[in-house]
């Protein structure tokens, strides 16, 4: 072989061994937060439906301590950033998603987000959260930086956990482990097997008695366990412990008029409060039900069709706002086809809520405010608060809108983010050659 041939071959292997390397590799999650930040000019959107316009948002230590106007005649910290023109949100959050679970719905190695059995509140999502995630690192760029990581499946899902999405493994990642466990509620209505003959038309369900009993035979069961001396051990029971205390919510996966209401009396009777209702069709029907038992509702996203022949064509894009107006707390979950993919537009989801009546603060507040509250996180982040976590970012324009979703900066917990994923490096990649040609 010549000297020539040989430094050929080893340089395409090089060069082999770096595209490898550029298309397995995580993103480096960024360093701690060594100097402080001042924010001056933009318009701050806070999360709890206030603006300040022309505002001064200064941060330290990976913690927020001043929100206020420009004008105040305080001394700017650390580096100073002009954002004139621009615009400062909090950093979204994505409730009830599969995020980190699965990469690749056609490679069955890929998924784990739905275990074997039924009953399972002891199996933690935790556990199978994927920091490496290629789709991951696709939410920063448009500003969803906190998922709540959610099960599938089963009766009883299991228990997730909420995370951040810039770390190097799962205990960096959390947020709150085990915040909620999720139970996925009998439907009242079924559907014929058509490859069996049946006519596909819709009929009640005469099994659905029969499931709300197991699920109520489970919970007592689990409740006499904990009363219990508990020489042998039940794992499945133990998952309910802090639930029946109070200190673990319960999201009840529910849609249909009469099912959320007998979900809302089922678990009332066994003494649990801390009830969240997801998906919530015809939630607007007992409104005044939810209202009164100060039960908030994480909403699918916006961009569906009515369920009814009989239903407004716009229902599901204004139901935000019905609710809302009811006094109930409102916040956008993922769940449905390619929610992975789909939970980076996010934001485009709570944006046409706002279109549809809500308005754009409130529009919000569904993914940042309202979420955090809904998810027990508020006290830590959620809006633009002295003493809350600096997770936030700057866009060009408006953040609900993916005409001008454009972030310039994006910080968690006060960590300088890179908006640089793989998929804006292949962008750039191929539109620089096309540009070129």
């Amino acid at each position: 072989m010549t000297k020539k041939f040989i430094k050929t071959i080893v340089g395409s292997l090089l060069a082999t061994g770096l595209l490898l390397t550029d298309a397995v590799a995580q993103q480096t999650p960024a360093p701690k937060q060594t100097r402080a930040i001042s924010i001056e000019g933009a318009t701050a959107h806070l999360g709890n439906g206030q603006v300040i316009e022309n505002s001064l948002i200064m941060f330290d230590k990976g913690k927020i301590t001043f929100v206020g106007s420009a004008n105040a005649r305080i001394a700017r910290q650390g580096e100073i950033i002009k954002a004139t023109g621009k615009h400062v949100y909090p950093g979204f959050i994505a409730a009830n998603t599969s995020l980190g679970l699965a990469e690749i719905d056609a490679v069955r190695a890929t998924r784990d987000f739905d275990e074997v059995g039924t009953m399972l509140p002891h199996i933690r999502s935790i556990i199978a959260y994927n920091t490496e995630s290629r789709v991951v690192e696709t939410m920063r760029p448009n500003g969803v930086f906190i998922a709540q990581v959610t099960p599938r499946g089963g009766r009883i899902s299991g228990t997730s956990s909420v995370v951040q999405l810039d770390a190097w493994n799962w205990e960096d990642a959390s947020v709150k482990l085990d915040d909620a466990i999720h139970i996925n509620w009998p439907s009242i209505f079924t559907r014929g097997r058509w490859w069996l003959g049946e006519v596909s038309d819709l009929k009640p369900n005469k099994q659905y008695p029969v499931a709300v009993n197991q699920l109520k035979d489970f919970f007592q069961r689990a409740k006499l366990y904990l009363q219990g001396d508990r020489t042998a051990v039940n794992l499945p029971y133990e998952a309910l412990e802090q639930v029946f205390k109070g200190r673990k919510k319960v999201f009840v996966h529910v849609n249909g008029k009469k099912s959320i209401s007998d979900a809302i009396h089922f678990f009332k009777k066994l003494g649990i409060n801390s009830v969240v209702i997801v998906g919530g069709h015809e939630a607007e029907q007992v409104a005044s039900l939810l209202s009164t038992n100060n039960i908030p509702v994480v909403l699918k996203r916006a961009h569906r069709l009515p369920t009814k022949e009989d239903e407004d064509y716009d229902l599901p894009f204004r139901s935000a706002k019905i609710l809302t107006d009811a006094g109930i707390l409102v916040g956008v979950g993922m769940s449905g086809d390619m929610e992975r993919m789909s939970t980076r537009n996010l934001p485009f989801y709570a944006g046409t809520y706002g279109a549809y009546g809500l308005g754009k603060e409130k529009a919000v507040q569904l993914i940042t405010g309202n979420n955090a509250k809904i998810l027990g996180i508020d006290k830590q982040m959620g809006t633009l608060e002295v003493g809350k976590d600096a997770t936030l970012f700057i866009s060009e324009g408006d953040a609900l809108d993916m005409r001008t979703n454009i972030l310039t900066k994006a910080y968690i917990q006060g960590r300088a983010l890179s908006l640089d994923t793989h998929q804006t490096k292949l962008w750039k990649r191929y539109s620089n050659k096309y540009k070129n040609q």
